[in-house]
């Protein structure tokens, strides 16, 4: 079986396009636990194949930390930041992975992994070329973990059992450690640079482009279940990404009112409101997050216009409160008053404005629901590890993406709604880069502003079928 075969070629040298990104990541990550945690080596693995049924496994995403660091996307893989000697600091970096297996090694032929099964893998020398890290066969991993201290490691836990496993952390600090090293690489992903932000904006129009397929696809006056609407969103992101970057929403009528509505098996009809909740995640992990709540027949109800106006003004007023120094909270109190004010206007509302906005009271939050918006990268709720003080508590900065997205739900059974305003539920989300002095709303191209956005619906659904073809 192995004899007979010609060479096999060298492939894949080409440096990954964010190499230097991820090596400025492990270096920073590095600095701050150079002085924080002296001494340790840091053990992040991207994490392993999780099985679907029998013997069919989903397929692979690293873990985020993970992909942060090395733009490495293979399973088992583990990188490995040890002391640095005769230095005053940092770290040297080794990456362990399942390298190439040709066909003159039986595992070509006998393993799952072999390269008969999978397709051909990189060698040592390519990862460590385009990576511009260096590398080292999986195999030899086992012995490596087996040789540190527990005293002396700290393991990002929870992403692969068997190094948890195989480093314990059960003597005095070691939990700590390994909560200061998940917590500082959140903190770490909260500045998006230049390369993060090229990511973001490729997954946000491919998401805009994803919109306009819902569109197009969705009949104005005709019910179509709310399944189309999720797998043409999901063609688009297979097709210009990795995949979807989170289960999509697509809840058409009362299902709005159902915060993260992913059974999808509803109907969409025309004279109710379809809400889009969905985001394309491209090849490097990174992932959109936008919604958009659109009129099935093209034309809002004087009720649903109502309600769309709010919500709209408070997105407006959330764009305005953003800058950097400027704290979460009150970018927070910037939306919710538009929004409580909205409710008084509506009768809605039991109590006053003032009374409402109060810490102790927050009536609103019954058709609110949900807090304006979240970090944004390479998860959609991302930096999720960073501290309060840092992140909820603390204030903007230059850098931070975050989504932008309050939203008003009548429930089909809220006898505290009056009846015509029941089963509408209405979120506009867009995505937004804090800037030097506010933000830009990385999103804009996709229309939310009323008017603009029946526009947009219109001149879609008036495409002849050879204009929806050189779209795509």
């Amino acid at each position: 079986m192995a004899r007979g075969w010609a060479p096999p070629g060298e492939f894949g040298t080409g440096a990954v396009s964010g190499a230097a990104h991820h090596r400025r990541a492990r270096e920073a990550l590095s600095r701050e636990l150079s002085q924080t945690l002296p001494g340790q080596t840091l053990v992040i693995p991207a994490g392993t194949q999780q099985v679907r049924n029998n013997d069919v496994e989903y397929g692979f995403r690293p873990g985020s930390d993970f992909a942060y660091l090395t733009g490495h996307y293979e399973p088992d893989a583990v990188l490995v930041l040890s002391p640095a000697a005769n230095t005053d600091g940092g770290h040297t970096s080794r990456l362990y992975l399942r390298s190439r297996a040709d066909r003159s090694k039986p595992d070509f032929f006998t393993s799952y992994h072999g390269e008969l099964w999978t397709g051909p893998r990189l060698t040592l020398h390519a990862h460590q070329a385009r990576l511009g890290l260096p590398c080292a066969e999986l195999t030899e991993l086992p012995d490596v973990l087996k040789s540190l201290d527990p005293a002396t490691a700290t393991v990002l836990r929870g992403v692969d059992e068997r190094v948890d496993a195989s480093i314990k952390s059960g003597r005095v600090g070691g939990k700590k450690r390994d909560e200061q090293l998940a917590r500082t690489l959140s903190e770490l992903r909260l500045v998006k640079d230049d390369w993060e932000l090229e990511q973001l904006c490729g997954a946000i129009a491919a998401t805009s482009a994803g919109f306009a397929d819902v569109v197009r696809a969705l009949p104005a006056d005709q019910p179509r279940p709310e399944r189309l609407v999720d797998g043409v969103f999901g063609l688009r992101a297979r097709c210009d990404g990795n995949s979807v970057g989170y289960g999509t929403i697509a809840a058409a009528g009362a299902h709005a009112c159902t915060l993260h509505w992913e059974h999808n098996t509803g109907t969409c009809r025309p004279g109710e409101l379809l809400l889009l909740d969905a985001g394309v995640e491209n090849d490097h992990f990174y992932t959109a997050d936008i919604t958009r709540t659109l009129p099935i027949n093209g034309e809002f109800t004087a009720e649903q216009r109502q309600i769309y106006d709010i919500v709209y003004a408070a997105q407006l007023a959330g764009f305005a409160a953003i800058k950097p120094g400027v704290r979460w909270k009150d970018v927070e109190f910037a939306c919710t008053s538009v929004l409580a004010e909205g409710l008084a206007e509506l009768g809605i509302l039991p109590v006053s404005v003032q009374q409402a906005l109060h810490k102790d009271n927050q009536t609103y939050r019954r058709w609110t629901l949900h807090g304006f918006g979240h970090m944004l990268g390479l998860d959609v709720h991302d930096c999720a590890h960073a501290r309060e003080q840092i992140y909820r508590d603390g204030e903007l900065a230059r850098g931070y993406v975050l989504t932008m997205e309050p939203g008003l739900y009548f429930q089909p059974d809220d006898e505290l709604v009056p009846e015509r305003y029941r089963g509408i539920g209405v979120r506009i989300e867009d995505d937004v880069v804090v800037t030097d002095d506010g933000c830009r709303i990385l999103s804009a191209a996709l229309p939310s502003e009323p008017e603009a956005l029946l526009a947009w619906m219109r001149e879609l659904r008036s495409e002849s079928a050879e204009q929806c073809l050189a779209r795509a």
